[in-house]
Parts: structure tokens; C-alpha cells; sequence
């Protein structure tokens, strides 16, 4: 399905007075924020976000505050025709698209920390990172005051620091995560694949399959962290190019666990080639 192209709102002013129009007239907000480069990923997003609310929001904003100076800001990739027509394809009402000077204006100080579910995992492999993530959000849902907002489950532990801010700031928005969007090979979808050549591409794949491997494990009775995670690494050895973590942790919590006694999650983060990517699979018991 196809529809018109949401209305672009630039700065934070116009964005604020379209959500507090929709809330006097006693309408829903829904909101999906991203950094563009939108993929099925995100427009399963918005499609859900489409059934929970009256008016969808999505925006468009490569957060600087969440790379570090090494890491791929100015090479991130971006498509701001391409979002838009994906946009409208799953029914958003707005695209929020605002500069980084709106977002951080001269003299801007002010930032949110989550000090323990931001340790380790990724916030250990790129620090700060989860300072930038929380610091963005919390700005944008500031202006854009959604009741309900919808994130992908492949960046777990962001979901996390996101809910523990929302509770611990009485922010009032409901916090939703969807499942992990695959292609039909079983690469997570994301945004950074476009940076992949054919052949990384292929060792990409490593990753749901040492996941798969040691979800395999765990529903075969296997209970030991160590031997599941040894699993895991055992079929990323020969395929990936660097391993920055593979963990397992509480699902609920995500403390780190040396047996697995309820849901967990396993957790990995590993670069091909150049690209870091990050993927993810829950173990039920």
C-alpha cells in the first residue's frame, strides 16, 4: 500500500505545536524515531505504530552525540527521498527531520545518563555512545510528546537504557519492542548492510547462525553460559573479522548470567570488514 508522503517538519517548534494540536483533539501519538536509511526493519515499526495510534510520527535524525570521532557519522548513510516514500508507504502522518543545530543549539550541556544498563556490551565497545542515545531520545520525545513509542528488539540493550530513562524520569510514554525484522537469509536487517560488499555480505551471516547454534544448544538442555557462548564464538571464528562481544544475559534485567535459569538473551556485536554489526536471539527455557 501506497499513500501521500507525510508532512516534513523541520525545527522543533513546528513539531511540538502538530503533537499538541493532535492531543487537544484527544488523538494518540505514535512515534518511531530513527536515523533514516529506513529498511523493512523500520517500516514494520511504523506499520505497527500505524494500528497503535491516531497520528505516526517518524523522525529522521543522525544523532552526532552517538559517535564516537572515529566511528561512521559522516559516512552514515542517508536518503531522505527514499525514507519518505517508505514512510508513506506504512501511513506516517508526520516525518520530524530536524537539524543538528535545532538539537543542539550553541551552549547546549545537558546530558542523560543510564548509569548501569549502559555498561558493558556495546556502551563498553563505544563509550558514550548510550549517553548520545538517551540524551537524543529523551529530547525528542520532549517535543514530540508521543504516548506510545516503537523500537526494533536488534538494538537490545538501547531498548533497555530507553525503558529504565522513561520509568526513572516519569516520562509517561509506553515503550514498545518488536522483534528483529530478517532477511529471508537470516541477516538482521539494518542500515550499516549497505556497507557490505558481496563477499561480507556472506560472512555476515555468521551471526544468526552462531546464534542459532546456541539457541540450539539451550533448548537442548544446555544451561552453562560459557559453553553457549563458547558455541556462539566457535562458529564466528573462521567467518568474521573481529569479535567485540558475545554474552549472555537476562533478558528482563540484562545483568550478566553464568547459568541459565530463566529467559535470557545472547547477545553479539562483531565487525566484518569494516562495518560493526550487532545482532541478537532470545533463549526460553
Amino acid at each position: 500500500m501506497s499513500g501521500k508522503e507525510p508532512l516534513v517538519l523541520r525545527t522543533p517548534s513546528e513539531m511540538a505545536a502538530w503533537s499538541q494540536a493532535a492531543r487537544a483533539l484527544g488523538e494518540r501519538v505514535a512515534f518511531v524515531p530513527t536515523m533514516g536509511a529506513l529498511h523493512e526493519g523500520h517500516v514494520s515499526l511504523l506499520r505497527e505504530g500505524r494500528r497503535r495510534g491516531d497520528g505516526l510520527v517518524l523522525s529522521i535524525f543522525v544523532n552526532p552525540t552517538q559517535f564516537a570521532p572515529k566511528e561512521d557519522l559522516s559516512r552514515y548513510p542517508r536518503d531522505l527521498p527514499g525514507d519518505l516514500a517508505k514512510a508513506a508507504s506504512a501511513g506516517t502522518d508526520v516525518a520530524y527531520v530536524p537539524d543538528a543545530a535545532d538539537v543542539y543549539p550553541p551552549g547546549f550541556q545537558t546530558y542523560v545518563q543510564v548509569r548501569e544498563l549502559e555498561q558493558g556490551l556495546c556502551g563498553g565497545a563505544r563509550p558514550g555512545h548510550f549517553v548520545g542515545v538517551a540524551t537524543v531520545v529523551c529530547k525528542l520525545f520532549n517535543v514530540v510528546r508521543p504516548h506510545v513509542a516503537l523500537f526494533g528488539e536488534k538494538d537490545f540493550q538501547q531498548l533497555a537504557v530507553i525503558r529504565r530513562m522513561v520509568a526513572d524520569l516519569d516520562m509517561g510514554v509506553e515503550i514498545a519492542g518488536l522483534p528483529i525484522v530478517r532477511e529471508p537469509d537470516g541477516l538482521a536487517m539494518s542500515s550499516r548492510n549497505a556497507y557490505l560488499s558481496r563477499d561480507e555480505r556472506r560472512h555476515a551471516l555468521a551471526l544468526s547462525r552462531a546464534l542459532n547454534a546456541a539457541r540450539a544448544r539451550a533448548e537442548a538442555g544446555q544451561r552453562d553460559a560459557a559453553a553457549l557462548v563458547a558455541t556462539a564464538r566457535g562458529v564466528l571464528a573462521s567467518e568474521i573479522d573481529r569479535v567485540d562481544y558475545v554474552e549472555l544475559r537476562d533478558a528482563a534485567t540484562l545483568a550478566p548470567v553464568t547459568t541459565l535459569e530463566r529467559e535470557g538473551v545472547l547477545l553479539v556485536a562483531a565487525f566484518v570488514g569494516k562495518t560493526r554489526l550487532i545482532d541478537n536471539v532470545r533463549l526460553v527455557l
